[in-house]
């Protein structure tokens, strides 16, 4: 393929280098970079903002808004790409030239990159979207989530992230469709961008005094034994509220997944000691009243672990774990249940993906899991990888990323069955990460495309009181989900004592 990106020689910026750079890694690619002109200039204000920022967080000088020139395009503007284009990415503002196949980039509609640092300063992220020139249909859209909405610097370097991934998706014939009503655009106004300024020197400060007081992010686990419908099927939390797995404040549990094995119930879990602040997977056995103890570490690899998947097949146990920080997917086995696991298989490498959730569909194996693709938030790019059996090969669904959208693509818990239906949890990260979660139907999956439909968004409330809520799993009568809280350091241990939230009936509860 040949790839022109046309460019204004005069707005240069990293991104744009970033981007060049990317897209010249993909194989069986020739890019070259063109000037044009005319490209709207970024608003003067955002970019002293980010270089200020850069100074007092200690951010990296060469940020998506730092200045790049022409000689650093060199490499690509000396390119010979004789012939006509495959397609030419055009940057600057231009209508196509005759005959020539052009896309256009959008952000909230606007095709100036001034529209993404208008949304980021009043606190949501753009649509992006790339468009055929010449027909004005979209070829690919998406809703990109970031890390960290309070330093504009960072989120505009992960908005052009993803930015980034929805091109080369595009070029690889991928097809991720935004299709949520959309944002009008936004100017980045000085005036707004002062006001974000402010709020955000306001909440930095409020921030660290409130980690002097308290340990955060603080996760809790909730529990219930089902009598009736589950969560899944009430499309609510349940009338008879949640007891909370104690724990001494020091350390928090979250992502909960429990499973039966002979006749008994356990709770594997993410247990992170805030002094570490490094996650291993621990495990507590739960009997009719509830757990029996404390849970105690069963996998600890050295590195970070959550999100302990378990499952059983052919007669075993079987775990994989989110291990982000070795870029890979790895599946144990347990050589003795509850806690003697044994590396099996590395399932997929090379990417570092959040939440990697299996089930098997029409006599194949299916993995979910965000990728950070490029940089960019662990959030919002929902890859798919199936095999023939659970062992492998593992192979990429050749529309990846499937979705790009902050608000509904990472895995929040396994996947169920309800009659015909394939019930998928996820994660709603639109006012930060696990801030709800959500359910939906899976309606096509298969080697050419995935599709779902969200039924249910469950927020924290009454019934759940905390700040977040973000995984959903069940296992014969023990259900589970877990949410934040933000108790103080210096409480002393809770020792194994629970406690029932008891919270009035919703109107909505089934």
């Amino acid at each position: 393929m040949r790839l022109t990106i046309r460019l204004d020689p005069n707005q240069l910026r990293q991104w744009h280098l970033r981007l060049v750079q990317r897209l010249a890694q993909r194989p069986l690619t020739r890019v070259a970079v063109e000037w044009g002109g005319a490209a709207a200039p970024l608003p003067r204000a955002a970019i002293i903002m980010a270089a200020i920022e850069c100074l007092i967080y200690r951010l990296p000088g060469r940020n998506s808004f730092a200045v790049a020139t022409p000689a650093d395009f060199a490499l690509f503007v000396s390119r010979d790409v004789a012939g006509l284009d495959d397609v030419v990415l055009d940057l600057c503002g231009g209508d196509p030239r005759p005959g020539e196949r052009t896309w256009h980039l959008y952000f909230d509609g606007r095709r100036e990159e001034s529209a993404a640092i208008g949304a980021l300063v009043r606190s949501w992220t753009p649509v992006v979207s790339i468009v055929d020139a010449t027909t004005g249909s979209e070829i690919v859209s998406g809703h990109p989530g970031v890390q960290s909405s309070r330093v504009l610097a960072r989120a505009f370097d992960d908005v052009m992230a993803r930015t980034a991934t929805l091109v080369k998706a595009a070029l690889d014939g991928a097809t991720p469709r935004f299709r949520v009503e959309r944002p009008a655009h936004a100017r980045a106004g000085t005036a707004a961008i002062a006001w974000f300024w402010l709020k955000s020197m306001s909440f930095q400060a409020l921030t660290l005094f409130y980690r002097l007081f308290y340990n955060t992010p603080h996760w809790r686990i909730g529990y219930r034994f089902v009598c009736g419908r589950d969560v899944v099927d009430l499309r609510a939390h349940p009338d008879g509220g949640w007891s909370v797995l104690a724990d001494n404040g020091l350390r928090f549990y979250s992502d909960p997944f429990p499973v039966e094995k002979d006749g008994r119930t356990f709770l594997f879990l993410e247990d992170l000691e805030h002094r570490l602040n490094r996650g291993v997977i621990s495990v507590v056995e739960f009997d009719s009243r509830g757990p029996i103890g404390t849970p105690r570490p069963v996998l600890d690899t050295g590195s970070h672990l959550s999100y302990p998947f378990v499952f059983e097949h052919g007669g075993e146990m079987w775990m994989v774990p989110e291990s982000c920080s070795t870029a890979t997917v790895d599946l144990y086995r347990a050589e003795r249940f509850p806690d003697g696991w044994v590396k099996q298989a590395t399932l997929v490498s090379g990417v570092v993906a959040s939440d990697a959730t299996l089930f098997e569909h029409d006599g194949r194996w299916w993995m979910f899991a965000t990728v950070q693709d490029g940089g960019g938030s662990y959030s919002d790019a929902l890859h798919v990888w199936s095999a023939p059996e659970l062992i492998g090969p593992w192979t990429p669904h050749r529309r990846n990323p499937v979705l790009v959208d902050l608000a509904t693509a990472r895995p929040g818990g396994r996947v169920v069955r309800r009659g015909d239906k394939l019930i998928r949890p996820f994660q709603d990260c639109r006012k930060g990460y696990g801030t709800a979660l959500g359910l939906a139907e899976i309606i096509r999956l298969d080697d050419d495309r995935f599709e779902q439909r969200v039924e249910t968004i469950l927020r924290p409330g009454p019934l759940w009181p905390g700040h977040r809520l973000h995984t959903l799993n069940r296992a014969g009568l023990l259900e589970c989900i877990d949410g934040s809280a933000a108790p103080r350091r210096l409480l002393p241990a809770s020792g194994d004592r629970q406690w029932r939230l008891r919270i009035r009936r919703s109107p909505k509860t089934a």
